[in-house]
């Protein structure tokens, strides 16, 4: 790709110091998070907390586990932010009655109701990341929330996680969903290897088993949403597409995130060169491309759009910041892992639409939420809430792709 800057392409000095620029940003960006009892605030658009919404388990564990990993780097404070977060963990979001982890808290400090298996795969990688940062109660932390986990949301039976129950868990929903599942996968690998407890990584394989079957008979677009018995639900939210956390369709972003679970899992599985590997390689090729071909520039104007039909025809062409960090990652990993040119030139747009449109260059961190034609939009995600995804993305492209970024920083281990 000549004529296009080193600063964008992989394995370039350019590169790696542009995303270590990126990457000081967001650790800066993010230091206002914690509250006084330690749950995180939902950040505005130029870092200021927004006092007014409610303060969220997953986002608190998004942020114990990013400045965990600035710890690791040696980025000032980054321990404290991070024993911060873990207090709000172990403090306010906790529910010493019932167990588990609140929703949330409210503006007011009342209770948001439900227990979401989405927001406890995030403690356990967060309490992941914390032990390796040696953060007091770290340890404890961990060990109640697996233990919680194994008792309400997974499925030994099925080789699957439920989705949400109401806060005294005694009423569990019928909806089951991929998106806790992949989480989930995230998280029982960070533990395995925080930890050394290799029955998650044998878990991790079998959720894995179930999304690629699902997958491969459905043209590489994984289903989203099931009912209580598995059975998929193809048409869940048509009349409302761009759900938070339940759209209509596919989401490529997903795929892509799958593909890169899917690397780490089989390469820290199985050995490099060996049949397995390979053949979970290649599934995770098809995936990526399959989002790619449908939702990169799917519209005229460069992003990833948000959701597809089952076609592959863009529903919600809006951009999200996560699904660009997630393309970083991905095209990266398969890159190093295959060797193959085109994911390196894949790469190189991905960083260059980030800087061009993406990055906020006067405020901070990234946008969330972009139109069809690139334009700041909020509907569905208003300010820059936390800086899981794009802190991951300034890392993961550079560290050894069969490991959990937080040990992988830890240990020092690139590609």
């Amino acid at each position: 790709m000549s004529g296009i800057s080193k600063k964008y392409q992989i394995d370039t000095k350019e590169n790696k110091k542009f995303l270590e620029e990126v990457r000081e940003n967001l650790f800066d960006f993010g230091r206002r998070f914690p509250s006084p009892g330690g749950s995180s605030y939902y950040l505005g658009d130029d870092g200021t907390p927004w006092a007014d919404r409610n303060r969220e388990t997953w986002i608190t564990s998004r942020m114990v586990h990013v400045y965990s990993l600035a710890s690791f780097l040696e980025y000032p404070g980054g321990k404290e932010l991070a024993e911060a977060g873990l207090k709000g963990l172990t403090g306010e979001l906790h529910d010493t009655v019932n167990g588990g982890w609140y929703a949330g808290l409210t503006a007011n400090g009342e209770i948001v109701p439900n227990k979401q298996c989405y927001a406890h795969a995030f403690v356990i990688l967060a309490a992941s990341s914390a032990v390796l940062a040696g953060i007091t109660g770290a340890k404890e932390l961990l060990e109640e929330a697996l233990a919680l986990y194994d008792l309400r949301f997974w499925n030994e039976q099925e080789g699957l996680s439920c989705d949400t129950w109401n806060t005294e868990f005694t009423v569990l929903d019928d909806y089951r969903g991929l998106n806790a599942n992949m989480h989930t996968v995230e998280a029982f690998l960070a533990v395995a290897d925080a930890v050394g407890d290799e029955k998650y990584r044998v878990r991790a394989g079998r959720i894995i088993d179930h999304v690629v079957g699902w997958a491969a008979d459905n043209a590489w677009r994984i289903p989203e949403h099931f009912t209580k018995d598995w059975t998929a639900d193809l048409e869940c939210n048509r009349e409302k597409p761009d759900d938070q956390f339940k759209p209509y369709g596919a989401t490529p972003g997903h795929g892509i995130e799958w593909a890169r679970l899917i690397v780490q899992w089989a390469l820290s599985t199985y050995p490099k060169e060996s049949k397995d590997a390979s053949k979970y390689i290649e599934i995770s090729e098809n995936l990526f491309c399959r989002a790619i071909e449908d939702a990169w520039n799917a519209d005229g104007a460069p992003g990833i759009v948000y959701t597809t039909d089952w076609e592959g025809k863009p529903v919600v062409h809006d951009r999200m910041h996560w699904t660009l960090a997630e393309a970083i990652n991905t095209s990266a990993v398969l890159y190093h892992v295959t060797g193959k040119q085109k994911y390196a030139d894949d790469y190189t747009k991905f960083m260059q639409y980030l800087d061009e449109k993406v990055l906020d260059h006067v405020n901070g961190s990234w946008f969330h939420q972009l139109d069809q034609n690139n334009n700041l939009i909020g509907t569905v995600w208003p300010g820059k809430s936390d800086l899981y995804h794009a802190v991951q993305a300034t890392l993961i492209p550079y560290y050894a792709p069969e490991l959990s970024v937080a040990l992988a920083v830890k240990q020092g281990k690139r590609v």
